[in-house]
């Protein structure tokens, strides 16, 4: 079961990555747990949202605090976010990733346990919550995500997502970072926006209150919506259980790696 977590081919993609381990003392300590088992153990709870203590042990080999541990380290290491830039490389080389129109929106999760980047949430009673702020492009492939307090309002995190796509090869030409259009909901929609992204060269395509629908514009936004929907597929994703911001949103960027990883196989589930 475990190696249908993490395929030959993501695994192959991943280990690169990774940071060399600092050698042990000779006959000190415990053997170090495989890289590999980690992995599956941070995509197993990642997707079934259990508590890290209740991961199996003995089906994965290793404890789930050391998982959390190999996934701080990971994070911190920036291996999601490279993982990333490479996954969305090889989607672009084949024509997968289409920048000619991008779609942004959030989604709010309560934050059981508190900590940095969380808000009241003003659609939860005001309880303490996070938003996800994910940017797609026009197939709904992730592009970049954020993690902000459930009280910032998503204009805030237009331009941090926009500026943080990477530089995307393409089949042929230059590499691409900027979409040709941007859709988003009457959320974004205000005159510093789009001036802003005026000058970066993308055609603002935003709700404005009291003129336009969101019903028409949502012909090209609703992939951000499923994308977000997919996202909310990995139940770690649902509820922030993580009090550390940094450890939550490298949960965040791997389940974004492993929907473009489904791009390049479609098998992947």
């Amino acid at each position: 079961m475990t190696r249908e977590l993490v395929p030959d081919a993501l695994w192959e993609r991943v280990a690169p990555l990774l940071p060399v381990p600092k050698k042990k003392k000779s006959g000190r300590g415990r053997p170090r747990a495989d890289d590999r088992a980690a992995l599956e153990a941070i995509v197993f709870v990642l997707r079934t949202g259990i508590p890290w203590e209740l991961l199996p042990q003995k089906q994965f080999g290793l404890s789930g605090m050391t998982a959390w541990r190999r996934l701080e380290q990971w994070t911190r290491a920036g291996v999601f976010e490279q993982l990333q830039r490479n996954l969305l490389n090889e989607l672009g080389q084949q024509g997968l990733v289409d920048f000619s129109r991008a779609s942004i929106d959030s989604s709010s999760v309560r934050a059981s346990k508190g900590g940095p980047f969380t808000g009241k949430n003003p659609t939860d009673r005001a309880k303490a919550g996070s938003k996800h702020h994910l940017l797609v492009d026009a197939k709904g492939q992730p592009l970049a995500e954020s993690l902000t307090g459930a009280n910032v309002h998503d204009t805030h995190e237009l331009f941090p997502l926009l500026d943080a796509v990477p530089e995307v090869k393409q089949p042929r030409g230059r590499p691409r970072h900027r979409p040709g259009k941007l859709h988003a909901d009457k959320a974004y929609s205000s005159r510093k926006n789009r001036r802003g992204l005026r000058r970066r060269g993308v055609t603002a395509r935003i709700a404005r209150p009291g003129v336009e629908s969101k019903q028409r514009l949502g012909r090209h936004r609703w992939v951000v919506e499923r994308t977000n929907a997919w996202k909310n597929q990995q139940r770690r994703l649902r509820v922030r259980d993580e009090r550390r911001d940094d450890v939550h949103f490298g949960l965040l960027v791997l389940g974004s790696c492993l929907i473009l990883f489904r791009g390049l196989n479609p098998d992947f589930c």
